[in-house]
């Protein structure tokens, strides 16, 4: 697969200021930058992105970073960053997250950025405060005790009223998936229309809650109500197929996005807003096998509304170690990642061999042999299965359609976990060992 051409374009990294200049160049004014992952578990693209926000912050003025990560955990540390909680460090702010995978937020990288941005906050004023804001809406019975506890301290009556639309949800223990297996086929036990009623309530009194003060708590309990509502459709979509489940969360992604957008327009402030996610999320799925199957993602919904504002940016690797899972709710592992397949991009990104660098796809460098069809692109998530690699963790991707630009590091470690599993092992374990994106 030819790479020399490629050569010619791509930034070489050295960990100098100087690593992320074309990529400031090519974001511009845009108001929203999309940082992708090629796995849940590295740590070179976790840091990478934590570099890049950074500067993105202090150079460009974005005001938020949304990651794929549940509201109500993410909100918690967005307290944090803006001197709003009691905890007394970030280890303590990121203690919210105990759902599986852990890793994907209790980590070194995570930590210090987290403490980092409570840092650069501290010398801001309450208005230009950076805020820090999760996408994901796997926090039903969270989100619904938020939603009461809110209501509980503004409008007494309101919350016996919101805690009698959610009691439809108690039959099932808290257990999500099992409320959407019995909802799906038995519409007469579900809950949606309690979960509307209680949003509709919430955005009709928005304006009277306000006049109280508390913009951020009201923010937040609205977007819970609305997480809420979206959540008891997505556990009762996953029974009819991916597809539909997939769209769902997705588009409950950008729908978070956009409040995220509006919350700051209402404070006076222009929305500028890093988001963080796993590349099958990010990358424009129209590009990809996932449009071909009907299926729509955060970066082709927020390119189609936001045009060139929007910068999409994936990242990639050849081989190395990750942590990830064999089956969902397994422990982490350190895994060893295979080398990349033939007519893969990440193969002809290693036969560059430059160890690590920027390639702007929206130049001269889509024109390579190498960017100039279709090819294999690897995606591990919380799971990864060596032995299925081809199956389980490849799809074909126009990569020049799919993202603004990438990154490209050829050899990459597993994220540190805070907590690390008993099996944990500092060394690489054997190809022979044995995806939630």
């Amino acid at each position: 697969m030819p790479a020399s051409d490629l050569r010619t374009f791509a930034h070489a990294l050295d960990g100098s200021d100087n690593d992320h200049r074309p990529f400031l160049e090519l974001v511009g004014d845009a108001q929203f930058v999309l940082l992708g992952e090629a796995s849940h578990g590295t740590h070179d693209f976790y840091r990478e992105r934590a570099e890049i926000t950074k500067r993105l912050i202090t150079e460009k003025g974005f005001n938020a970073v949304a990651v794929e990560a549940d509201w109500p955990d993410a909100f918690r540390v967005n307290r944090y960053v803006q001197g709003l909680s009691d905890d007394p460090d970030a280890n303590a702010a990121l203690s919210g997250f105990e759902r599986f995978p852990t890793w994907m937020w209790r980590n070194t990288v995570v930590l210090d950025f987290v403490e980092w941005l409570r840092n650069a906050n501290s010398s801001r004023s309450a208005e230009g405060r950076v805020g820090f804001y999760g996408l994901d809406l796997y926090s039903l019975f969270t989100s619904m005790a938020v939603v009461v506890e809110y209501l509980e301290d503004v409008d007494p009556e309101a919350a016996e009223r919101a805690r009698y639309r959610y009691s439809c949800f108690e039959h099932f223990g808290e257990d999500s998936q099992a409320y959407g297996y019995v909802a799906s086929f038995d519409l007469s036990r579900s809950c949606e229309e309690d979960a509307v009623k209680q949003l509709t309530e919430m955005e009709r009194r928005a304006r009277e809650y306000a006049a109280g003060g508390g913009s951020e708590n009201l923010f937040d309990a609205e977007q819970n109500a609305r997480l809420v509502k979206n959540a008891e459709e997505y556990y009762r979509s996953m029974f009819r197929g991916r597809q539909s489940s997939w769209n769902l969360r997705d588009t409950h992604m950008v729908e978070t996005v956009d409040s995220i957008a509006d919350y700051l327009k209402s404070r006076g402030r222009e929305p500028k807003i890093v988001i963080w996610a796993h590349n099958s999320h990010l990358g424009d799925a129209r590009a990809t096998e996932m449009g071909a199957r009907g299926e729509l993602n955060v970066g082709q919904l927020i390119r189609q509304k936001y045009g060139s504002s929007a910068v999409l940016v994936g990242f990639t690797t050849y081989t190395g170690t990750v942590i990830a899972a064999t089956n969902w709710d397994d422990p982490g592992e350190l895994k060893s990642v295979r080398p990349a397949l033939p007519d893969s991009y990440e193969l002809g990104f290693h036969e560059t061999g430059i160890q690590r660098f920027f390639l702007d796809l929206n130049g001269a460098a889509a024109e390579t042999p190498l960017l100039s069809k279709p090819r294999l692109e690897r995606a591990i998530g919380v799971i990864y299965r060596p032995e299925t690699e081809r199956l389980s963790h490849y799809f074909r991707a126009d990569l020049r359609r799919q993202f603004n630009a990438v990154y490209h590091f050829d050899a990459t470690r597993a994220l540190e976990p805070l907590e690390k599993p008993e099996a944990w092992e500092h060394t690489e374990v054997p190809e022979t060992f044995p995806s939630g994106i």
